[in-house]
């Protein structure tokens, strides 16, 4: 593999896999979140001041039937004509003869995004010969799309293959990689992970392989209702998992033997219904009132929290701990990113969690205020569960 920023672009055309996967206003189809076109701006601007031209390859939703104009790339366009400060070419064909016309009509410097490479069905499938087509784009491959590194696809995984000499990770990949390690090979205690979201059955294997490393585990959101029933509490009608039971038990005998403290909300904020507008109360988490829901964690359990979070040297946060999106639900979730960004100017080392954890620190306007916020969602969840990814694999072999 080699080093990106030690590369010689000169005259080279670069194929750059990014992940442009972005979501898009309903009715206008402009970019509501750049996030990730924005993070891939670094490498694009190298490339072509070191003399390069840059082929971008993406994907975008899921769709089932080929192409499809409403997961199209040309939506993105736009945003990354404004973002890169140029005009960017547009190709919606794959087929040797345009690629061929392009490249030797196209002056040094150019920058041309593709269509979604999974309008192709091999692209999925880590076909061998959609991944030869995609290299006689360029002279070298650069992935940069650490959101897509847990895909085994033709353009994350089989293109690498194709340039055993030529193959490196872009700035923003090198990035992700560098501060997850930081967490996974040696983080400094006290070293906290708060895991949120609705199911414990989504961070089952996280919570298992954080037991190995970290000081303290916080649980919040509904999976913290099958953590308080598992302990024996009355939960309400709180969204619970009663096939994990047995699963948070074993977790919890883990966490007691390997002497790592999991704390769970001792109170929360109650609804009668899932509404944004329902009526709320707060109660003790064992013991919430039959026809109410716990929705957020409660004033008790911010407090504890906080004081867990800025006692902690290494901070890894994924999931939020309640129903952040509805200002009713949002205090928790909001207390604790204020907490992480209190540490982390006294000096913590903080990583946010792609996905909703990352949204939730957007929304509160605190991205700049913690150490690393990612960009991927189950790619960072793989890679904190002990997993290769086979985007990385596919640079190192």
């Amino acid at each position: 593999m080699q080093d990106f920023s030690q590369y010689d672009f000169q005259n080279r055309v670069a194929i750059v896999r990014v992940d442009f996967n972005v979501p898009l206003h309903k009715e206008t189809a402009r970019v509501t979140d750049d996030k990730r076109i924005r993070a891939a701006i670094p490498t694009i601007q190298h490339i072509l001041k070191q003399g390069g031209s840059v082929r971008l390859l993406s994907h975008f939703g899921r769709p089932k039937n080929g192409p499809e104009a409403h997961f199209s790339l040309r939506q993105v366009l736009p945003c990354l004509e404004n973002l890169l400060g140029m005009p960017v070419m547009f190709c919606d064909s794959f087929a040797e003869e345009t690629t061929s016309e392009m490249r030797e009509s196209l002056k040094q410097g150019s920058v041309v995004l593709y269509e979604n490479v999974r309008f192709n069905s091999e692209e999925t499938e880590g076909g061998m010969g959609f991944a030869e087509t995609l290299a006689k784009l360029g002279d070298c491959y650069v992935n940069d799309a650490f959101g897509a590194a847990h895909r085994a696809h033709a353009s994350t995984t089989q293109l690498a293959s194709f340039f055993p000499n030529d193959k490196m990770m872009g700035f923003l990949m090198e990035a992700e990689v560098q501060n997850a390690k930081k967490i996974l090979d040696n983080p400094l205690n006290p070293f906290v992970a708060i895991i949120g979201g609705a199911k414990v059955s989504d961070k089952i294997l996280i919570i298992e392989n954080l037991l190995n490393i970290a000081s303290d585990i916080i649980i919040g959101g509904g999976m913290a209702y099958t953590f308080a029933k598992a302990l024996g509490g009355e939960i309400g009608n709180s969204l619970y998992e009663p096939e994990r039971i047995e699963k948070v038990n074993e977790i919890l005998a883990l966490a007691k033997s390997k002497k790592v403290n999991i704390h769970i909300p001792v109170d929360s904020v109650l609804a009668h219904s899932f509404s944004e507008t329902a009526e709320v109360m707060f109660a003790d988490t064992h013991c919430i009132p039959s026809g109410w829901m716990g929705l957020d964690i409660g004033p008790k359990a911010i407090i504890e929290f906080e004081q867990i979070i800025k006692k902690s040297k290494t901070i890894l946060w994924n999931g939020p701990m309640g129903v952040f999106e509805w200002s009713s639900f949002e205090n928790g979730t909001k207390q604790v990113a204020m907490a992480v960004c209190e540490a982390t100017r006294n000096g913590s080392y903080s990583l946010i969690g792609g996905g909703d954890s990352a949204a939730a620190i957007a929304k509160f306007g605190l991205e700049n205020d913690v150490s690393f916020v990612s960009t991927g969602g189950g790619a960072l969840l793989e890679y904190f569960e002990g997993k290769s990814l086979p985007g990385i694999m596919a640079l190192e072999n």
